[in-house]
């Protein structure tokens, strides 16, 4: 037999992970299936030991659209750089498994998770780092796991574990959970203003959900699991010389180098303390081996200066910028900077400035998804840019990176739950964040500076937004929460937690842990803590914007909607879209759906109410009794078609053209001539009947004349040749 299979109960349906069958040759592979959803995840590392400082892992999420019996829609039909969901997926996985790796583990390490089927209800952006607990387990890498994953919904007040495609369109909350048997590692939500306390609720229940995956996990490692390979440890003199550089740092004025408000000035201050004490251990740094030497060094002051900043927070409650944990940094605020931006605003909180921009379009600027999802197109739009001179660096630019797309995801997740419908304001939305400075949690400020430019354009947002990263400092039984992080918390930190919401909940929830995980103690008193820095924040914003401006941007484009007959569409579009054209060179953009919704767009409101009027009169219906000044548009041997509005002609049948006998349409009426008609009856294919109103009651109706003997249908004599 070929391969091993271990299976499991998960939200109602089964779990299987099989290993021992394909991708042989790598350190760790499993096929993970969840209903008709299967996952090929390997992983594997080199050999030899990276030079770099840092442990060099890469997880790489694969969508092959053959997974749902698609050919990829682009050029060459196959496919190309991963989309925001795979994005999206790999960050959820490296978030769940890199805290787990030993902190010393240098070896170049990667994780590959190939979506070989999807059956459009089971995401797998939850199932890869099931796999990938499973694969890293098994191989011979150094890895602390194992964990699970997994998806919570809210529906009808009921918590439900993975959540089918389906089942989430009526969720309260999208959450996603990772952790290990112990702890919770990593937390991903979108709510529509959930509590604080449903959040935890619903964390511990996904922990204890999670727990069987776990277990399997555990057991398939006992019976299958190789041998982890040996690591090189930590130098001695990383080790070894710590508390004496941290004897040298303090007399040096570390504590006050430390405690300087800018960012710059405290960089100057502790690169220049540093620099001081290296050259008295390597006063020569081009001796043979100084380089290194010195690398080791600046490695170990690092550390003494991570611990002297943890050492402050914990015993004093002074951050590195002289705050106390709980205090936001100072806050400005400037409406619609950028004269002709449809909305536009600046936030800025201390050091970490974004511009928010709002630009409104059609239905046409919708974006296009390529992906496995069923869905495809998205009228919400958030891009968060990262420039190299936010952190006042020199970078190569390219494409967006990995942390601006997960970035702009949070963003645009904690802002779509108070977005109008699309039917209530028919809109295609941008939001774009422009990071101007940053020194810490430049996302969520990219969350108040996008509601404030869209309060700014006039969009009917439900109520504000803002967000707020918090912190967290742990030592022994000891810890200390920290409200609006900075960079530097961010990196000594245990915790990065950031929270999104509105006067009333939360929207969206990123938490990453950094140690062995965190309690629900912990996780309420962060969430308490983060609401105050919230209400802070919009206080703020309120005194610049307390709610949108009452009419929409004058630099916005109008889009007026009207409702036709669906059969009347022909006539709008006409023959081969030639109507249409004729519409839209009168300055607007038209899209019609096929309820007949019509959405005329058009930078002018003029130009809007005209085509708008111009379609009504084209897909108007004519009524029994109505009158009309037509003109005459051709003349037939049995009657005369009348123009009565633009796109609709009546029949004026001879017999109703005179109380006396009509011979020729030609006696009583030209093309060109202008008279006064009457609707009479309108059949069931629409055919409208007219009569001149003065005659009304003089003559009888067509249908009651009598026909004429030998005649034909318009009543004259048979021609004789």
């Amino acid at each position: 037999m070929i391969g091993k299979t271990y299976t499991t109960m998960l939200g109602g349906r089964e779990l299987s992970i099989e290993t021992g069958k394909l991708a042989k040759l790598v350190s760790g592979s499993v096929t993970l299936r969840y209903g008709d959803t299967m996952l090929l995840v390997t992983a594997q590392a080199r050999d030899d030991k990276s030079t770099l400082d840092f442990l060099p892992l890469t997880v790489e999420f694969e969508e092959r659209h053959y997974a749902v019996g698609r050919i990829p829609g682009s050029f060459h039909r196959r496919e190309g750089r991963p989309g925001e969901k795979a994005i999206l997926g790999a960050r959820i996985t490296d978030r769940q498994i890199r805290p787990l790796f030993p902190k010393t583990y240098r070896h170049e390490t990667q994780v590959i998770i190939t979506v070989i089927s999807a059956d459009g209800q089971n995401a797998p952006d939850v199932l890869g780092p099931v796999g990938a607990s499973a694969a890293l387990s098994l191989s011979d890498i150094p890895w602390a796991g194992p964990t699970a994953c997994v998806r919570v919904g809210q529906i009808d007040g009921q918590y439900v574990i993975n959540p089918t495609a389906d089942q989430l369109k009526t969720s309260r909350m999208d959450l996603v959970v990772a952790g290990t048997k112990d702890a919770v590692m990593m937390v991903e939500a979108g709510a529509q203003n959930a509590s604080e306390e449903d959040l935890v609720a619903a964390i511990e229940f996904a922990h204890a959900e999670m727990q069987g995956v776990i277990s399997l996990i555990e057991t398939m490692r006992d019976e299958m699991g190789q041998e982890k390979f040996n690591f090189l440890e930590e130098s001695d003199l990383t080790t070894d010389l710590v508390p004496e550089i941290t004897e040298k740092a303090r007399a040096g004025g570390l504590r006050d180098a430390l405690l300087t408000v800018k960012k710059k000035d405290r960089s100057a201050r502790t690169k220049a303390l540093r620099d001081g004490i290296i050259a008295g251990y390597e006063p020569d740094p081009t001796a043979e081996g100084a380089k290194e030497r010195i690398t080791a060094l600046k490695n170990v002051f690092y550390k003494v200066e991570k611990q002297e900043l943890r050492r402050l927070i914990l015993e004093e409650d002074l951050r590195a910028d002289g705050r106390n944990s709980r205090t936001v940094r100072p806050i400005w605020i400037e409406a619609r900077p950028l004269p002709r931006a449809h909305g536009s605003a600046i936030f800025t909180r201390g050091e970490t400035q974004v511009l928010g921009v709002t630009t409104l379009g059609t239905e046409r600027d919708e974006i296009l998804v390529d992906d496995l999802s069923a869905e495809d197109n998205d009228k919400f739009l958030l891009h968060y840019n990262f420039p190299p001179y936010s952190t006042g660096e020199v970078k190569r630019m390219g494409g967006q990176s990995r942390r601006e797309i997960g970035h702009g995801n949070l963003a645009k997740r904690a802002i779509r739950a108070v977005l109008p419908s699309f039917e209530e304001f028919p809109y295609v939305i941008r939001i774009v964040g422009e990071v101007l400075e940053s020194n810490g949690s430049s996302s969520m400020a990219t969350v108040c500076a996008g509601i404030l430019s869209l309060m700014d354009a006039g969009v009917p947002i439900k109520a504000p937004v803002a967000g707020v990263a918090m912190g967290l400092v742990m030592e022994g039984g000891s810890y200390r929460v920290l409200t609006d992080i900075l960079g530097s918390e961010d990196a000594l930190g245990d915790m990065d937690f950031k929270v999104c919401g509105t006067a009333e909940g939360v929207t969206a929830l990123q938490m990453d842990i950094k140690v062995g995980g965190i309690t629900p103690q912990i996780m309420r008193e962060a969430l308490a803590q983060a609401r105050d820095g919230r209400l802070h924040i919009l206080g703020k914003m309120a005194e610049v914007l307390a709610a949108p401006r009452p009419e929409l941007s004058p630099t916005a484009p109008r889009i007026i909607t009207v409702k036709i007959n669906p059969e009347l569409i022909g006539k709008v579009i006409g023959p081969g879209g030639k109507q249409i054209r004729e519409l839209e060179a009168m300055g607007a953009q038209i899209t019609v759906e096929e309820d007949g919704t019509v959405r005329i767009f058009s930078a002018e409101s003029a130009n809007a109410e005209d085509v708008r009027d111009r379609i009504m009169s084209i897909t108007r219906e004519a009524k029994s009794g109505e009158e009309f000044d037509g003109t005459v548009v051709k003349t037939t041997p049995f009657g005369a078609f009348i123009n009565l509005y633009p796109g609709q002609d009546g029949m004026l049948h001879i017999s109703q053209m005179s109380e006396e006998r009509v011979n020729a349409v030609e006696d009583v009426m030209n093309v060109g001539d202008k008279l006064r008609v009457k609707i009479v009856n309108v059949d069931d294919r629409g055919k409208i009947d007219l009569i001149r109103p003065e005659l009304e009651g003089k003559i009888a109706p067509r249908e009651a004349r009598p026909p004429r003997s030998g005649g034909d249908r318009g009543g004259r004599p048979p021609r004789r040749d």
